[in-house]
Formats: C-alpha cells, sequence, structure tokens
C-alpha cells in the first residue's frame, strides 16, 4: 500500500498581477510529493518561483490553480503544523531576549505556557547550540546565532514540516557550512521534515535526499534528481551530484528525472 505524501502539490499555477493590471505567471503546472521524515530542496535559477511555492506550502499565497495538501488536507492559511525559517536576520523580536522569542512562539500556539514553556525553549536552544545565548538580545548575536535562534524557535512548536527559504544564504562561508552540518544532526534527532530552497548547488546537493531542479519564464519542475547517496562534501558522490545538478541548472545536460513520489533514505 502506497504511503501517503505529507506533501502534495499538483498542477499547481501561482500568478501575480503587477501594478500595471498585467497578469504574470510566477510557477505553471508544478507537481511534487514529499514524504515524512524526508529533506526535500528546491533549486533553480532566480526568479523562477522557488520562493512562491514555498510560500504557497506555507499558506501565505494561494495557487491559480492546481492543489496543496498537507497530509491530505488542502492548505487554505499558515498553521503551526508548518514553521518557516527565512533568509532574513531580523525575523526575531528584537524587543525579546532569544529565550522570549522561543517562549512567544510556543505561547501563541498553544504548544506550552509558564514554566513549560521556558524549559521547553531552552531545550530547543540547547539542540541548536544557543543555550547560553538564552538571555541575549537579537542585536547582540552574530548572523549565524541568530538563525540558530529562529530554527530554535520553529522546531520547539513541533511542525510537522519545517520550510526553509534561503536560511544559510546571507552568512560567510565557514557559517554557512557549520550550520549546513548542524542542520543534518539536528533533523538527525528530530526526525522534522525539511523543504529547504537554495540557490546553492553544494548546499543542494549534501543538505537534500532528493532535489527539485526548477526551469524559469515561468517555473515549471525540469528534474527531480536523487541525492540520498551523498554523505559528506568530499567524496566522490558528492563531486557527481553537484555536476549532475550543475549541467541541470546551466542546460549543458538532461538528467533522467526521479518519479515525484520517490523517497529518499539519507541518514
Amino acid at each position: 500500500m502506497p504511503v501517503k505524501p505529507v506533501v502534495a502539490v499538483d498542477n499547481v499555477q501561482i500568478t501575480y498581477v503587477d501594478p500595471a493590471g498585467r497578469r504574470f505567471v510566477a510557477v505553471d503546472g508544478v507537481s511534487f510529493e514529499v514524504q515524512a521524515g524526508e529533506k526535500f530542496v528546491i533549486i533553480g535559477p532566480s526568479g523562477c518561483g522557488k520562493t512562491t511555492l514555498l510560500r504557497a506550502i506555507a499558506g501565505f499565497v494561494a495557487p491559480s490553480r492546481g492543489t496543496v495538501l498537507v497530509d491530505g488536507e488542502p492548505v487554505r492559511e499558515p498553521g503551526p503544523d508548518r514553521a518557516v525559517v527565512f533568509q532574513d536576520f531580523d525575523q526575531l523580536f528584537p524587543w525579546r531576549t532569544v529565550l522570549d522569542n522561543v517562549v512567544y512562539a510556543l505561547a501563541v500556539t498553544g504548544r506550552a505556557r509558564g514554566r513549560a514553556a521556558v524549559d521547553r525553549a531552552r531545550s530547543f536552544l540547547r539542540l541548536v547550540g544557543i543555550e547560553a545565548a538564552a538571555d541575549k538580545y537579537p542585536h547582540q548575536l552574530s548572523g549565524g546565532m541568530k538563525q540558530r535562534a529562529a530554527i530554535a524557535r520553529a522546531l520547539a512548536i513541533e511542525p510537522k514540516i519545517l520550510l526553509m527559504d534561503e536560511p544559510f544564504g546571507a552568512l560567510d562561508a565557514i557559517t554557512r557550512t557549520q550550520l549546513q552540518h548542524e542542520l543534518n544532526r539536528i533533523w538527525r534527532e528530530t526526525g522534522v521534515t525539511i523543504i529547504l530552497v537554495t540557490h546553492s548547488i553544494q548546499e543542494a546537493a549534501y543538505l537534500g535526499h532528493r532535489v527539485l531542479v526548477m526551469s524559469t519564464n515561468p517555473g515549471r519542475v525540469q528534474a527531480i534528481v536523487r541525492t540520498d547517496h551523498v554523505e559528506d562534501m568530499d567524496g566522490e558522490a558528492f563531486a557527481d551530484a553537484t555536476r549532475r545538478l550543475r549541467h541541470l541548472l546551466g542546460g549543458e545536460a538532461q538528467v533522467r528525472p526521479v518519479p515525484a513520489a520517490e523517497g529518499g533514505g539519507k541518514p
């Protein structure tokens, strides 16, 4: 019996109207599925609709055509079953400490209150490695620490799906690599389903079980590539995966698409 996907995107088109009243098709005919516990990466050129798709799964925008399902139910609005981490360092409330940012998320979603919320918040700050910064304010943190805090806040509400929109894109190369390793560790400890948007071929190959490659004008699925055999950034598997993704994105070669329902098993 087939396993029901946690996310199913079917023939989705998303359109916008510009200030002049002209209709613009951002993505068209996009279909894919994501299995529970999978790390699914979306990559493509600027303007191909990667973030638009993520926002549709989050419930921030509605498809003009097609369906977006989470656990078999249509997505109509944001909900605590989907948490979002953005690229912007300013996603934390600047007037709250790191700890209070996480506690507030727990309170407004009804996950925990009072002492239980504080204890839970500290446990997730510990998970991402910044428990010592619990009483600091966002302006006292580095970019990497702010992103760790944002990830802790997102995970604390125990979402079914963690949506990440280029979460490491504004970081320096060293910090970015560290947080990529940390995200893999956090996934191993939590098993949360992750859907991540990135411009980085290396990041996609390393973090993803599968990578959806998009074309542009309008955004469409070009291929879905298995990368669950990539264990580190030093081996031939990583080099091969980055070559395949680079060829697809550069139009130099074609890779046979993997069926969208096929899952991954990277540890």
